[in-house]
């Protein structure tokens, strides 16, 4: 019948609209799956670490260690003061020199005591040799500090390696004769060019500075 057919539009019609939905859903594109990438953080090993903190407490206590030991040493060399014109070969001092060795006290024995064992311009020990001469001349000084003058060795070279290794840091008084006192400030010093003393010359007073970082000085003085 007329209405059980359907018009030959409408089959056109529905023809192109089924084109046009196959052609919609072919040219939609399609989505590819994503993919998420996780940075895990950086971390360093456990040990290395721990041999890097050993490191630096290393270097920090041999620093501290290094520049507690940057001290300055002192030792003053003088020659035993005027002796008796008496016979025999150990004389005591004369007038003139009992003086003198009250003006070596009166020179560095004057400073300011800080503790038993430190003291600021005050030796902390006096080494003097075996004649009456050089321990009388250091008597007085002796005295006001309160120590007793020690016989040291007759060489330079030991005398200088005992300072060392017993006073470093410290200040020392070395009473010799003028023989032995340019040797032994040549020594302590490890400067060469010191002058001879002369038969007369009672008065000279060389102040060693040894410092632990740097050069050696040497300050002559006369009193």
């Amino acid at each position: 019948s007329r209405l059980g057919r359907q018009h030959p539009l409408h089959r056109i019609s529905a023809r192109f609209s089924s084109i046009e939905t196959s052609h919609t859903s072919v040219s939609q594109p399609m989505n590819s799956p994503s993919i998420t990438r996780h940075r895990r953080p950086f971390m360093a090993p456990v040990w290395l670490l721990g041999m890097l903190a050993a490191g630096v407490l290393l270097l920090l206590a041999g620093s501290l260690l290094y520049f507690q030991r940057a001290t300055v040493t002192t030792v003053i060399v003088v020659r035993h003061a005027e002796k008796a014109a008496v016979e025999g070969t150990d004389p005591p001092l004369s007038p003139l020199g009992v003086e003198r060795a009250q003006r070596l006290a009166a020179l560095f024995g004057g400073g300011t005591k800080l503790g038993a064992d430190t003291a600021l311009g005050r030796p902390v020990a006096i080494y003097v040799s075996d004649t009456r001469r050089s321990q009388q001349t250091a008597a007085p000084l002796a005295e006001r500090l309160g120590v007793v003058p020690v016989v040291a060795d007759s060489d330079p070279g030991a005398l200088a390696e005992r300072i060392e290794a017993e006073h470093h840091g410290e200040m020392v008084l070395v009473v010799g004769h003028s023989n032995t006192v340019p040797a032994i400030v040549s020594r302590v010093s490890g400067l060469a060019a010191v002058p001879p003393m002369t038969d007369d010359e009672y008065g000279t007073v060389y102040i060693v500075s040894l410092p632990s970082l740097g050069k050696a000085a040497i300050l002559r003085l006369d009193f």
